[in-house]
Order: structure tokens, then C-alpha cells, then sequence
């Protein structure tokens, strides 16, 4: 079987693997509202980690989302193991499973990147409520490529696109968002310390190829450090 690099986080069961972890989504959040009353989608959930500490630290009205079924049965499990009331499903945030206007956040922790962004991002739009916001970590394109270079990154993330700053502007725009604030991700601005390191809940299977991906992954990661980045996007 040949996995996919998506395949390999949901069968090591990687919570918190986005760019700065669970401490960068807490310090993003701790400047907004959030109380009891807000309404938010984690989309793109994997097993959940963060979802988890939403609930538990602000008590607000939490929705998980992910199309990968082992990542929502591994998040099922940690909502459950807590006692969190937090609403769970299988879907794909392409087409998600809400009605309109139904939150004041969406969350979204590197997930974008691996969807068709033209769908993607009006739908989110649309399951947001008038004032809502979009939180999104991204990957961006921050120099050119050659075309080798460029279908294998794409190739390997399964990346329907691959966007620069700029681009990313224009799709929010485009999706009907007024305001988008930037910030580029400085890995050195978040220490990551072990509380807030990623955590891992394993499938009792690991095959030795799931290994070879996140080696692959790693070297892609330091051989283009010059050239991806990542954005994090504030858009309402």
C-alpha cells in the first residue's frame, strides 16, 4: 500500500502538527473574544488537540471536522476520555456539513493547503456568521521554483495547489473577506516547549513506509526552507 503523507499523520496520530503547535493557536486565540457563547469549527480537527483545549479553556460551543475517519475516531476518543461535549464529524471542509451562518470562528491549522482553495475557502465563508472570522495557518510559496521542484513538493503533500502570499490574498478576497491580516510564521517566535509539543495516539499497525514519509517530509522541509514559509491568515 502506498500511503500518503495525510495517511501518515492519521496513523501516527500527530495532534499539534502545524508550524509552532498547540502554543502558536493559543497565542493567535488569546488576543480574540472567545466566551461561553461563541460558536467555532476546528476544520481539519485531526485527533483533536486542539478542539480540546478550545473547550476545556474557554467552555465556548466547539465543532470538529476532518475527512479522515482515523483521525475523528482518534479525536472521538480524546473528546470522550475528557468529558467534552464537543461535536464531531467526517466530512470534508471542500463541502462541509453545516448550515449557514453558523459560527463566529474557523479555525484552520494547515488544512487549506491540501484542498481545492476555489471551493474551499467560499464554503468556510459561508458557515461563517457576518462578523466571523477565519483563522488560517498556511503553507506559502515564497520564491519561484523549477517545475522539478515544484511537482515533487505538490506530488508528495498531494497539494492541489501551491500559492504564494499574494495568491492567498486573492482567494480570500475573491471568497468575499474584507479584511485579512498577515503575519509570517518565524519558527524562532513560539518556542515550543513539552507541554505544548505534539502529541502522538499510534494505530496498533506502523508500517516501516510511514517512517521513509516522515523522513522524506523532513528533508523536503530543511532543502526548501528558503522557499516555503507559512502565513498566518486572519480574514473577516
Amino acid at each position: 500500500m502506498k500511503y500518503t503523507y495525510l495517511d501518515c499523520l492519521a496513523l501516527f496520530g500527530v495532534g499539534g502538527a502545524h508550524p509552532g503547535g498547540l502554543q502558536l493557536t493559543k497565542k493567535i486565540l488569546a488576543e480574540e473574544k472567545i466566551n461561553k457563547e461563541t460558536t467555532l469549527l476546528d476544520a481539519g480537527c485531526g485527533t483533536g488537540q486542539t478542539a480540546a483545549y478550545l473547550q476545556q479553556h474557554y467552555g465556548c460551543s466547539v465543532s470538529a471536522l476532518d475527512n479522515n475517519s482515523t483521525m475523528v475516531d482518534k479525536a472521538h476518543q480524546r473528546f470522550s476520555s475528557l468529558g467534552l461535549p464537543i461535536d464531531t464529524k467526517v466530512g470534508d471542509i471542500e463541502n462541509p456539513p453545516y448550515p449557514d451562518k453558523q459560527f463566529d470562528i474557523v479555525l484552520s491549522e494547515s488544512v487549506i493547503s491540501f484542498t481545492r482553495v476555489s471551493a474551499t475557502i467560499p464554503e468556510i465563508k459561508r458557515v461563517l456568521k457576518q462578523n466571523g472570522r477565519l483563522f488560517a495557518i498556511e503553507t506559502v510559496l515564497e520564491q519561484p521554483l523549477s517545475e522539478e521542484e515544484r511537482s515533487h513538493i505538490v506530488d508528495f503533500y498531494r497539494f492541489p495547489q501551491l500559492f504564494t502570499e499574494e495568491e492567498w490574498l486573492t482567494a480570500f478576497r475573491d471568497a468575499g473577506f474584507q479584511r485579512i491580516d498577515v503575519t509570517k510564521y518565524q519558527p524562532g517566535l513560539v518556542k515550543v516547549d513539552e507541554q505544548h509539543a505534539a502529541d502522538y495516539s499510534l494505530s496498533e499497525t506502523i508500517d516501516d513506509g510511514l517512517l521513509e514519509i516522515l523522513e522524506e517530509h523532513e528533508e523536503i522541509m530543511q532543502q526548501h526552507k528558503e522557499n516555503l514559509g507559512f502565513r498566518i491568515f486572519r480574514c473577516s
